[in-house]
């Protein structure tokens, strides 16, 4: 279908979702595994066995929360199970029969990383904690996860196959990013929460202390640790415009990996453009010369040593007969390929856009004869 090809060498950049680069090796992490993600693109800034399949804890809760704020029940009232309450582990301290909105049962879960929590929203979103688990495992399947598989909605070690990586926690997180309730929620460092049966409020501060006092760029991210995964964690941060997402699975000293690979990332790396929004130009074949756009800007996080190595192809349809008449053209006649180092990290679409130049020319006659029949003048001449 796509026959036109034509080829511009940009000193810009752009989007990848597909096709991470591994980024020079001067950052560091004690974490078994670690990865730093830009946010926009998908880009792979930094890695550390990043493919590594490992137990990942309670950032199995990330997982959790955008499957309750997708489902759409977020004002819901929930009944907690006796299930719900008997989980192990951490708790917000949910009581049997409580009444309790949904949406504070997503706080609970991120702030304060409630066991408890997390069975009443699975019980709740998905019927049942199977349910629930299956609903966890299509949208991995969805997102790009391959190496991941959930068994529980909270990431207690009670399965042998709850397991991910820490690149597809952050594909899990770039994902949730895009969603602005679970942005919010991530981000929040304290909130409160009725209290059904006392006369004071639940009070819960996130346990993200990156958030709260240790980087002053975070935006967010959810913690994590059981005895077998140890210290897992993910958070995100933002900086001049650029939105990166960090990563680490059994990581000691996590805060501090976070850190310099957030330093490492803001240090290096900046967002540049690499296709503009509006008409394509140096494209000369007559029919989609000065006609071809696209709908939004392109970006790319690059190095200063980077910056030269963006080539992007054009690839557009072959136009046919009927498109003669400019109405029949449709919208997408084709797509932009754009290439770093060599290979291919985005495709946009490219738009057609007819000239209505006879229909602002039917406008002017119209006035024309308008003012000719006033003056007393026959339009037929």
């Amino acid at each position: 279908m796509l026959k036109i090809v034509i080829i511009l060498t940009l000193v810009t950049s752009t989007f990848s979702l597909y096709f991470p680069f591994r980024a020079e090796a001067s950052a560091y992490a004690s974490a078994s595994s670690a990865v730093l993600m830009e946010q926009q693109s998908g880009r792979v800034l930094y890695e550390k066995k990043a493919h590594q399949v490992r137990r990942i804890a309670s950032i199995t809760k990330i997982m959790t929360a955008i499957l309750a704020i997708e489902s759409g029940k977020l004002n819901e009232t929930v009944t907690v199970s006796e299930k719900a309450v008997r989980a192990e582990g951490s708790s917000i301290y949910l009581k049997p029969g409580e009444k309790i909105k949904l949406e504070n049962l997503v706080y609970g879960l991120m702030l304060r990383s409630g066991n408890d929590s997390a069975v009443a929203i699975a019980e709740h979103v998905g019927g049942s904690l199977d349910g629930f688990v299956y609903l966890m495992n299509q949208k991995a399947a969805e997102i790009g996860m391959e190496n991941t598989h959930f068994a529980n909605p909270h990431g207690l070690d009670d399965h042998e196959n709850h397991y991910s990586t820490a690149y597809d926690m952050a594909l899990l997180t770039r994902y949730a990013m895009m969603n602005d309730t679970y942005k919010k929620i991530s981000g929040t460092k304290v909130h409160r929460a009725p209290n059904p049966t006392e006369n004071w409020d639940r009070v819960w501060k996130n346990k993200n202390r990156l958030l709260t006092e240790l980087y002053e760029y975070t935006t967010g991210g959810k913690t994590g640790y059981t005895k077998r995964a140890k210290r897992t964690l993910v958070t995100t941060a933002t900086k001049e415009g650029l939105d990166l997402i960090a990563v680490t699975l059994n990581g000691p000293d996590d805060w501090n990996d976070h850190i310099n690979m957030y330093e490492h990332g803001f240090k290096h790396y900046e967002l540049v453009k690499v296709l503009k929004e509006g008409f394509v130009k140096g494209i000369d074949d007559s029919f989609y010369k000065k006609k071809v756009y696209v709908k939004t800007d392109i970006f790319y996080p690059v190095t200063e040593e980077e910056r030269d190595r963006f080539k992007i192809e054009y690839k557009l349809q072959k136009p046919k007969k009927e498109w003669r008449e400019k109405e029949s053209v449709p919208d997408i006649v084709g797509k932009a390929i754009i290439y770093f180092d060599h290979k291919p990290v985005e495709e946009v679409h490219l738009y057609y856009k007819y000239s209505k130049t006879k229909d602002k020319q039917s406008f002017f006659d119209s006035v024309r004869k308008l003012f000719l029949i006033q003056i007393g003048v026959k339009t037929d001449g």
